[in-house]
């Protein structure tokens, strides 16, 4: 990584922690924000991800059309540290724990705790 795309990065990660920081005290069931990028192809390549505890609270909270406000708030934050995203929705993913643990229970069979 450049030294150029590591200050990007830190500058991403301060901006999402404020939109984490946000969304933990305001919204039902979320639990945190993550961020995928290939510096080489961005801001294209920029993925916001933003997990919830449950596909229960996801559900929900795709329901009542929380996500607009939310990608609103990311869209600002982001355009703060100068990155200018105009279809923020294509860059915004939502995910649970719940989902992660299905596809990664298939790895932990087997396995045993000393």
């Amino acid at each position: 990584m450049r030294k150029t795309d590591k200050k990007l990065d830190n500058q991403l990660r301060v901006a999402l922690t404020e939109v984490c920081e946000y969304a933990l005290k305001e919204v039902a069931g979320f639990q945190w924000v993550t961020h995928l990028v290939n510096y080489a192809h961005f801001p294209k390549s920029l993925k916001v991800v933003c997990v919830f505890d449950s596909n229960e609270n996801l559900h929900r909270f795709m329901a009542t059309a929380s996500n607009h406000e939310l990608n609103r708030l990311i869209q600002k934050k982001l355009f703060g540290i100068g990155i200018n995203i105009s279809s923020i929705s294509d860059h915004v993913l939502y995910d649970t724990e719940d989902n992660y643990n299905k596809k990664n229970s298939v790895k932990s069979v087997g396995r045993r705790a000393k």
